[in-house]
């Protein structure tokens, strides 16, 4: 159970049936134009398909999802099966409650576990909050992808951070 003096919440690992609220939280993001490039959420196949089997939690409130952290792959090939992208997404009304923290906090712990020496982030510098929340779990800012992609036709760029795991690879 992870708690913060002005929220309770616990962290369980993400079913199929939290998807709804998932997807919720996700097109929530959506909405702000700067948490992702997409412009539209997937159904639960093709998120499925793309997040990693392991390491996929929500926090959870009196049975009310508040947010939720996943990792998908960056590479098919066998050199990258340690690297994965972080996508952490909360729903609104639980912002700047220590929700976010307690989530990254526990997928970095569980991608340890699960073999992953290296996460990434890709965030909007204008996504002050992340940038933020990711630099307090050990993430560096490793550069900056200037014009990497449009959303709704302007070219947006991305911060890309990193946290190498201090127990995998030493």
């Amino acid at each position: 159970m992870a708690s913060n003096p002005r929220l309770s919440y616990q962290i369980v690992n993400m079913r199929a049936e939290d998807w709804p609220a998932v997807e919720k939280i996700y097109r929530q993001g959506i909405a702000t134009e700067n948490a992702t490039f997409e412009t539209e959420s997937p159904d639960w196949e093709n998120w499925n398909a793309k997040h990693h089997v392991h390491s996929r939690l929500v926090a959870r409130n009196e049975q009310r999802v508040l947010g939720w952290a996943a990792l998908s792959p960056v590479s098919a090939r066998r050199v990258y099966a340690g690297v994965a992208e972080v996508s952490i997404y909360i729903v609104e009304v639980a912002r700047g409650k220590g929700v976010g923290k307690g989530l990254l906090s526990a997928l970095i712990e569980q991608s340890e576990e699960h073999g992953i020496w290296t996460l990434q982030a890709g965030i909007f510098p204008e996504n002050t909050a992340s940038i933020t929340l990711h630099r307090s779990c050990g993430f560096r800012e490793v550069g900056r992808r200037e014009k990497i992609g449009q959303l709704k036709g302007v070219w947006r760029d991305v911060i890309l951070l990193e946290r190498r795991s201090r127990i995998i690879g030493k």
